[in-house]
């Protein structure tokens, strides 16, 4: 097949101990996952999971220098736990749907708060405030084969070397398996999908020359650099 211009590359993220990369079909994300986070954006009760997505080019490793958007004041780190899927389909039920998991890794939701505050004023979509440029860092995936299915883990962010976030995978609202199942029945999910799991509390600001370093146990680390 010929094509007008070159055919972009296909974004891809690391894997842990093999040499074969992990191509990205999708980014999905989940909003308001932990019920700390939640109330900290002004919720107080639970609801049903909701979905937005990011673009696969906005996908950066670890390591990188991620520069500060444009058109924003308020740009937001969320450290979460990125699910990475080696199968797919339409209707998946819970107690299958870890069958479709390849493996885990440590991710950052990047967010232009400020636009995005602005879009859920208006009742707009939220895409100016999250799918932007290197808005998806998103650290090696370890291979289920390795950390099973982990159900609970401390995750945790820095910024400089102070502790901003501390929580615990078991905090979610929405598990994996329940996240996967009713991701499912809204949209066919593929091999190479990826799904941000949602955010504990502690969001905040961060400005050029701050480095982030964020883990979850057993998964891994993300390191990031803002310039």
């Amino acid at each position: 097949m010929s094509y007008v211009f070159a055919a972009p590359a296909t974004p891809s993220v690391e894997v842990v101990g093999r040499a074969d990369r992990f191509p990205v079909h999708r980014v999905y994300c989940v909003g308001r996952n932990y019920e700390a986070h939640a109330r900290e954006m002004g919720h107080d009760s639970r609801e049903a999971p909701f979905f937005f997505f990011k673009p696969a080019t906005a996908i950066i490793a670890s390591g990188s220098e991620l520069p500060y958007p444009p058109k924003t004041n308020d740009l937001h780190y969320e450290m979460e736990l990125v699910v990475a899927l080696k199968s797919g389909g339409t209707d998946i039920p819970v107690d299958g749907a870890l069958e479709h998991v390849f493996g885990y890794a440590p991710g950052l939701d990047m967010t232009r708060r400020d636009l995005q505050s602005e879009a859920r004023k208006a009742g707009r979509p939220w895409e100016t405030g999250k799918s932007f440029e290197s808005a998806a860092p998103c650290g090696a995936i370890r291979p289920v084969e390795e950390t099973g299915h982990p159900d609970s883990a401390s995750i945790w962010l820095k910024v400089n070397g102070e502790t901003r976030q501390n929580g615990d995978i078991a905090e979610l609202i929405w598990n994996v398996p329940e996240v996967i199942s009713h991701l499912s029945g809204l949209f066919t999910l593929r091999a190479g999908d990826l799904i941000y799991t949602g955010t504990p509390a502690g969001v905040s600001a961060v400005g050029p020359g701050d480095t982030l370093l964020g883990g979850i146990d057993g998964i891994g680390e993300i390191e990031v650099r803002i310039v």
